[in-house]
This record gives structure tokens, C-alpha cells and sequence, in this order.
């Protein structure tokens, strides 16, 4: 693999995701307690070998520059790095990123100081743990300009990706020409889609927004092509027309964590008996940012398929029913939180701190509260006898101190909610 480069996307602005990308990017959110979702793609290309790793940075980047920066230090053996290089301006470009091509293009000076046979294309909003040798290695043998990583899906996901048919059925771990690619069909299109050889609850084949070019596919593809701006829109039909796209089939779990319902059900998946993605495997292990914290303290508490990361302080009579709590959450006395996201906190609140400052409400969530069906984002401080229940079930509003998305409550980074508040 030492003659593959791995490009990742991380600058889009995560519109479905907000408001947790009201002052993050997309690859920053944090993931499973403690990861972000940057370490997936990174994870996933180190434990296939490939050392050699760009990082394409736009929107609001700074988290995410110092998350690289403090987490993937390459030792000299190796000879690779992983490099965040951020959207600038150029003598060729003045603007922001257009799209997948336009960030590609705008940086194949930095590419092309590489020596490399093939040029693996990542996203940075995806969880799945994937060795890339294999799809590498179909994408040699059949020749490919550009070569997909497909997995099957139900009609629910496939009409919210691009869908892929190929020229004829393909096995796990197998590979076929690509015939027809319609991204995001309506229901109407995609009735009249389909792969033979799947399954009638996941007839489909959706891209998984990973892409496999030959150095000389992307450089000719992206120079013979100067006004396009877009991957999959622009350059990848031309392609197939062209009969020089292959599919490569992948049926390990993967999913797109692009809007709030996914990225909540996902992470709350990960505590289940018998998890989708099991971040406790030995196999293929997923790295982060080492932290010097203590384990986690309980006081009392029944806890039921739940995951609570290090530095975790709970308090008396607690009942966690299906959470996520990541580092340093604070759960008060007496408080009930059912299938929630609570993301934690960057630091823990000092006594001297705490003192200086008494009418401050404390970090974390306090005493007597009710949470249902929520995400909390960083650093929130939930005052006591709060109550996030959505009784009306709202679908989509804004609040003063929170917003809800497809349905959950979402407590924005460094909020602070009053004492008896009821959402």
C-alpha cells in the first residue's frame, strides 16, 4: 500500500447536522464518547497501511487543525505523514471550495509531489471500519479509472445516495463494471432501480463516498475538466458513459452520520448488546486523542445499555436508560436521561473556580432533571429540575437555548439552561 495516497474530505458545512456544526466542521462533531469523526477515515487508512494521508479543511477548521495536530504524530519508519491543508488563496483560485473536484483541484500541487500508482478519495461524516486492500487491489485488477465502494441498502437510504447498477451481480468483496449511477432517485426512480443478487430488504447499492483513482484517471479528469466543481454530479457520469467505473462491494456496517436522526440512533446503537459497530473490537482498532483522566465515578445509579466515558462524574439515584455520556459529563442527584446524546466537556470546572463564581450554574447536568430523546453538546450546563421532553413532538424549531431537529432536542456547545426549564 505504499504506493497509495489517501485524500480525506473535511470541508463541507454540515448543514444536516446542525447546530452541531454551528462552530465545528462535519469531521470535528464528536463520535462514541470519545473519538471524532475524522479519526474514522484516518483509523481506517492506518490500519490498512496507507501512511500518507491529506486532509482537505474549509469551514471552520481551527478544532479540527489542533485535533490532527495533537493526535497523529507519524514516526520517521514509516516515511508518511497526515496533513491538514486548509482551502487558501492561490495564484489559480480566490475562492472558497465549490465542491469535491474544485477542493481536489485546487490542491494537486500538494498531490502531485507524491509518488503514487493509485489516490484513495475519503468523507469524513461515515462510520464503518473498512481494509482498503482489497478494493484497492479489485480496482487494479479490473483496470478502472475510478473505482466506488458500494454496500447495500433499503429503500429508506437509497433514495438519500447515489445509487449504483452494475453490469452484473457482485459478491462481498467483489467487483463489476458500473452500467447505470443516479444520485439521491426519487421513489419513483428508484422503484425502477435495482442489483440482482441482493437481498429483497436491501435491494440496492449505494455509493459509499469512497473513491479509488488511477494517478493518471485523476490528474486527466480534473485538468481536461476545469469548470466542474463536483465529483459525483459532473466528472463520475463521463465516466461510466465512458464504461471505465468499476463497483466494489462492501457488506461490513457502514452508515452516513449526516443528519441528526442517524448520528443520534448510531451512537446510541454502539451501547446495544449486540452493537453494529463495535468500537471494542481488537480488530482494526480506531484511534484519538490520548487523555490523562481518571475512570469514571458513580455513586448510585441503574444503568441500562448505556456508554459513559472517562472522567464521567454521577451522582445519587441516577437512571440512564440508553446514553451516551461522553468525557467529563457531570450528572446530578435524582435525574432520569433516556435515549440521549450527552457529548460531555473540554475541561472540568475547579472548586476554586466554582467558588469565585457561585451563581454560575455548574458544568454538566443537575439535580432532579428529566431528559428524553436529546443530544447535548459540549460544555452545557443544565440547571436542576430541568425537564427535555418534546411533549408536543415537535419536528423542527428554534429555541432560546436549544433547537430541534427531526425531532430531538439539541442543547447547542456552552449553553447554559435556567433552573426549571421545560422543553
Amino acid at each position: 500500500m505504499n504506493q497509495v495516497l489517501a485524500v480525506i474530505l473535511g470541508g463541507g458545512t454540515g448543514v444536516g447536522l446542525f447546530p452541531l456544526t454551528r462552530r465545528r466542521s462535519i469531521p470535528s462533531v464528536p463520535l462514541a464518547g470519545k473519538y471524532r469523526l475524522i479519526d474514522i477515515p484516518i483509523s481506517n487508512c492506518i490500519n490498512s497501511g496507507i501512511w500518507r494521508i491529506f486532509i482537505l479543511t474549509q469551514y471552520q477548521s481551527a478544532s479540527l487543525h489542533r485535533h490532527i495536530a495533537n493526535t497523529y504524530k507519524t514516526d520517521p519508519f514509516h516515511g508518511g505523514f497526515i496533513e491538514a491543508l486548509a482551502a487558501q488563496q492561490t495564484n489559480e483560485a480566490s475562492d472558497w471550495y465549490k465542491g469535491t473536484a474544485d477542493a481536489l483541484r485546487n490542491n494537486l500541487r500538494y498531490i502531485e509531489r507524491e509518488a503514487f500508482t493509485d489516490i484513495i478519495v475519503l468523507s469524513a461524516d461515515q462510520l464503518y471500519r473498512m481494509d482498503f486492500g482489497p478494493l484497492i487491489r479489485a480496482h487494479r485488477a479490473a483496470g478502472a479509472a475510478i473505482t466506488l465502494a458500494c454496500t447495500p441498502e433499503d429503500d429508506s437510504h437509497a433514495t438519500r445516495m447515489g445509487n449504483i447498477i452494475t453490469n452484473h451481480p457482485i459478491l462481498p468483496g467483489g467487483s463489476a463494471p458500473i452500467r447505470r449511477f443516479v444520485e439521491k432517485p426519487d421513489a419513483a426512480t428508484l422503484a425502477t432501480l435495482g442489483n440482482p443478487g441482493l437481498s429483497l430488504e436491501k435491494p440496492h447499492l449505494v455509493s459509499m463516498g469512497i473513491y479509488v483513482f488511477t494517478r493518471k484517471a485523476l490528474f486527466s479528469l480534473l485538468g481536461d475538466q476545469p469548470w466542474t466543481t463536483d465529483l459525483v454530479n459532473e466528472i463520475l457520469p463521463g465516466v461510466v458513459a465512458a464504461g471505465r467505473a468499476c463497483a466494489f462491494r462492501f457488506d461490513g456496517f457502514w452508515d452516513d452520520l449526516g443528519t441528526i436522526a442517524s448520528y443520534h440512533d448510531v451512537q446510541l446503537s454502539l451501547a446495544s448488546d449486540n452493537p453494529p459497530f463495535n468500537f471494542h473490537s481488537p480488530d482494526g482498532v480506531i484511534f484519538t486523542r490520548m487523555r490523562n483522566l481518571p475512570a469514571f465515578r458513580m455513586l448510585s445509579a441503574s444503568v441500562n445499555q448505556s456508554m459513559i466515558s472517562d472522567g464521567c462524574v454521577i451522582g445519587n439515584n441516577v437512571i440512564l436508560d440508553r446514553v451516551l455520556l461522553g468525557v467529563r459529563a457531570v450528572v446530578g442527584d435524582n435525574t432520569t436521561i433516556r435515549n440521549t446524546v450527552f457529548l460531555g466537556a473540554n475541561y472540568e470546572e475547579s472548586a476554586n473556580n466554582k467558588a469565585v463564581n457561585p451563581s454560575h450554574l455548574p458544568l454538566g447536568i443537575g439535580d432532579d432533571c428529566l431528559i428524553e430523546n436529546a443530544i447535548l453538546d459540549k460544555n452545557c450546563r443544565i440547571g436542576a429540575g430541568t425537564k427535555i421532553l418534546n411533549k408536543a413532538k415537535v419536528q423542527h424549531h428554534d429555541g432560546p437555548c436549544y433547537f430541534i431537529r427531526e425531532g430531538f432536542v439539541i442543547i447547542p456547545a456552552n449553553t447554559a439552561v435556567p433552573p426549571g426549564t421545560e422543553i
